[in-house]
């Protein structure tokens, strides 16, 4: 497998509360090759939540062998920070941040891009589903 998209999403309920990450994998033919909806932790921080969700996307990515990679996410601040638009000043993002970094190491390019939140919806909705059934379950 040499290129496939990413999209990629987190969020946080009460920011910082109850978190999920979110991403899919599209092949070169516009096949499916993974989704994953993640619950992260009871609390995280939006901000967090998008970059673990990249994380598990590009840990993925490497585990199916892609080499290049068009990473496509809602959050800007995560776009601008890993194109080196923004700096990272968080204590905690920066850890994440730098975990980022190494895994794109892996990888022969890689394209970040910011899209709207509507351009992210399969995403968006893996986090959903991954906090309503945490959410769910843990409250019966």
């Amino acid at each position: 497998m040499e290129k496939a998209e990413i999209y990629c999403d987190g969020g946080a309920r009460g920011n910082p509360g109850p978190a999920a990450a979110g991403f899919v994998i599209i092949g070169e033919r516009g096949r499916e090759l993974e989704a994953k909806g993640v619950f992260l932790g009871e609390n995280l921080t939006n901000n967090q939540a998008e970059y673990q969700s990249l994380t598990l996307a590009l840990e993925e990515a490497k585990r199916l062998k892609i080499k290049n990679l068009k990473v496509f996410s809602d959050s800007e601040l995560l776009v601008k920070q890993l194109n080196g638009l923004y700096k990272v000043k968080d204590k905690g993002l920066k850890i994440l941040f730098e975990k980022v970094k190494v895994l794109l190491f892996d990888f022969t390019t890689v394209r970040l891009a910011h899209i709207p939140r509507s351009q992210n919806k399969r995403a968006d909705a893996l986090v959903n589903l991954a906090l309503d059934q945490k959410l769910h379950n843990h409250g019966t």
